[in-house]
């Protein structure tokens, strides 16, 4: 998702490659504007306005060996100069010298376009005392002394957005608007339920729970026990006698006041996703952690970095960096694929139960409208929110890397809608994290087939699945070999083959996924405890921890981009994914088993580690975990795109990074549960119930 250099050369660079062949004339008033404020700085006594653009240019500074090459400037400064007939415009040079690329911050009058600075640039009229204002990095760093612009680009000082943001700006504040004001109605309902229950009590002592409205409880929730009789001997008009559905209106009401959303979310008591397998909770905290981890790390280290080299030297080598995008975050997104397949497995089977043991085609085609009802209002509203951004964001000079996460929701929005953005090249994604939800469900479409092949023939279910693991290993395996792509590393996620057929494809990310659902099929009907012997449960746990560390440490020992279709590569590549699967799958298995002994060492391991996984603490973060994966890159894409120096890699620096994008996550996620997320669920659960009293 984090393309940098590549994904942005890739989108703009055509375009940009043709214009820089083409000679271009400045408008006149840029000439003349341009003229008066070089005519001024190169004065004895330049007046305050030139010393501040002058001032605002990018200027090379220290550690270019390290990596800070790129040259922001002043950007504020810049855009609060005035001249005499002008203000100051900030603008980015996308030059190459060598094999570098870097961007120099320039200002110039703003009565000059994208293409006057770019004539600007090519004639080098932009000189101080006779030399460039944008003069090459210097022959004793960089063996190539010749620049060649890529590109300029202005950035503009004013907000004007399109009918699309605008559009979904609007629907974003409906989506928050309509919880608020079903909590104020609900707050106001109860008001004058106290005080039709008090005059009740007043004048007719006999009918002391008549309410005009059902019986509003304590929790903010509607009981629809109606005495209608009663209500029409009543003189009280109710809406009952108007109209005989507004109880749907007392369902949609029930779901979406604060009253009732906001129950059970922030409680330690028990997960509302997954009462049972109180470990997953754990699991599944962990993971996030991980990859909110990664990505504060991988982002600024895209553009943001001024010793990038030294990052990279201290860091992607070392196994001591393994919770940051150095190490195998990647594993984390294969857990949440191994916790999907289980609890839909889990789900369906449930829903098969309740309908006396069949799996018709409408409990299949409910059991997916379910999902889409549980991930899509969220992800919907994320969607619409970061297009919003494009508009009302003032972006500072590293907003470029990003490009590729805002400009293309306009065409390819739809996408997204239907689930099947992760089959897009990955520059037409809109915004690309969400590439997770269209594989998640792409694989939660398959959980029924398999359900139906394991309740129709034992062995033919194990054929299939067999055969569903072995294709993704071996399509994992020759897409890698084929394409000579690395393991996964920040410095190859410019590697375009990477992500377009490997990363985010559903034939290379199935295998986790396939073996949740072994495992919740088979947590979900076993009858008895498949670890009977402490021997087994030994055996089981050190394989298991030893098969993690292998999986990380390989990652870290292959992590060069090879040179030719490489073996060791390709095997990992096709295996460490369904590994790491098993590998959980079996901490799982552990900890519902219950094997947690005091008389040896491995079992008061396992019991601890039981016991940590199923903390209370987990369970309302686990309940905002998905709101966490989508918002937290939000955050991160703010604070890097709006910054106007570069970041510092200091471990000190990342480690207040992470928790601050954390902190800032878990309070907005927690909002948004409540308000966008979780109503779904409920106006779902009330439908349900409705249709089966």
């Amino acid at each position: 998702m984090a393309l940098g250099w590549a994904v942005f050369l890739l989108l703009v660079g055509g375009s940009a490659a043709q214009e820089s062949s083409q000679v271009f004339n400045v408008s006149q008033r840029c000439m003349n504007d341009t003229n008066s404020f070089l005519w001024e700085m190169n004065q004895d006594k330049p007046k305050e306005y030139a010393v501040l653009m002058y001032d605002a240019f990018g200027k090379m500074g220290s550690n270019v060996e390290g990596g800070n090459i790129n040259q922001p400037g002043l950007l504020q400064q810049c855009r609060s100069t005035a001249g005499p007939s002008f203000s100051g415009q900030y603008c980015q040079v996308f030059l190459k010298q060598g094999a570098i690329q870097y961007f120099i911050g320039i200002c110039v009058p703003d009565s000059c376009d994208d293409l006057d600075v770019q004539a600007l640039v090519q004639d080098n009229r932009l000189q101080f005392n006779q030399m460039s204002l944008i003069p090459p990095l210097p022959p004793i760093l960089i063996n190539q002394s010749t620049q060649e612009m890529i590109m300029t680009h202005c950035l503009s000082d004013t907000i004007a957005p399109h009918a699309s943001e605008v559009a979904c700006l609007f629907v974003c504040c409906v989506m928050i608007a309509v919880p608020l004001a079903a909590t104020l109605f609900t707050a106001l309902l109860k008001s004058k339920q106290s005080e039709a229950v008090s005059q009740e009590t007043e004048f007719s002592p006999f009918n002391n729970d008549l309410n005009i409205y059902g019986t509003l409880h304590t929790n903010g929730s509607f009981s629809r026990e109606m005495n209608h009789d009663t209500l029409e001997e009543s003189n009280i008009t109710t809406p009952v006698q108007l109209c005989v559905s507004r109880r749907c209106v007392y369902d949609c009401l029930q779901a979406f006041c604060l009253q009732t959303t906001s129950q059970g979310i922030f409680s330690s008591s028990s997960s509302t996703t997954d009462s049972d397998y109180s470990s997953l909770n754990g699991i599944r905290v962990l993971s996030l952690l991980w990859i909110i981890c990664g990505h504060s790390a991988q982002f600024p280290v895209i553009n943001n970095l001024d010793n990038y080299k030294i990052w990279k030297k201290t860091v992607e080598s070392s196994p001591v960096y393994v919770l940051t995008i150095s190490g195998p975050v990647f594993l984390a997104v294969d857990t949440f694929l191994l916790l999907g397949g289980l609890l839909s497995a889990r789900s369906l089977l449930n829903s098969i139960n309740k309908a006396e043991d069949k799996l018709s085609t409408s409990l299949v085609a409910m059991y997916l409208l379910k999902r889409i009802k549980r991930i899509q209002p969220l992800h919907l509203f994320v969607m619409c929110l970061t297009i919003s951004l494009i508009s009302l964001v003032h972006w500072g000079p590293y907003w470029f890397p990003f490009i590729d996460s805002m400009m293309d929701c306009k065409a390819y929005w739809w996408a997204n809608v239907l689930l099947i953005s992760n089959l897009l090249p990955v520059h037409e994604i809109c915004i690309p994290w969400t590439w997770y939800l269209s594989l998640d469900f792409q694989c939660y479409a398959t959980t029924p087939l398999l359900v139906y092949f394991y309740r129709l023939n034992r062995s033919m279910f194990a054929v299939v699945a067999g055969c569903l693991l072995l294709m993704t290993i071996v399509a994992s395996a020759g897409i890698t070999a084929l394409l000579q792509l690395p393991v996964f590393q920040p410095s190859i996620m410019t590697s375009e083959n990477y992500v377009l057929y490997y990363y985010v494809k559903p034939y290379t990310r199935y295998g986790p996924f396939l073996i949740g659902i072994l495992t919740g099929i088979y947590l979900t009907t076993r009858k008895n405890q498949l670890l009977k012997r402490k021997r087994q449960a030994a055996a089981g746990w050190f394989c298991c921890l030893l098969l993690m560390a292998v999986l990380v440490g390989l990652a870290y020992i292959l992590r060069d981009t090879p040179a030719h279709p490489s073996l060791p590569h390709a095997l990992y590549q096709g295996l460490h994914r369904p590994l790491w699967a098993l590998a959980v799958s079996w901490i799982i298995l552990a900890c519902e088993e219950g094997h947690g002994g005091r008389d040896n060492f491995i079992f008061v391991s396992s019991g601890f580690i039981k016991t940590f996984l199923s903390l209370h603490f987990w369970v309302p973060l686990s309940n905002i975990s998905f709101a966490c994966y989508l918002v937290h890159p939000v955050f991160i894409i703010l604070y890097n795109g709006l910054q106007e120096t570069p970041i510092h890699y200091t471990d000190i620096n990342f480690m207040y990074l992470f928790f601050g994008h954390l902190v800032l996550t878990v309070v907005v996620s927690g909002v948004l549960t409540v308000l966008v997320e979780r109503p779904y669920v409920l106006l779902k659960q009330s439908s349900t119930k409705k249709n089966n009293p």
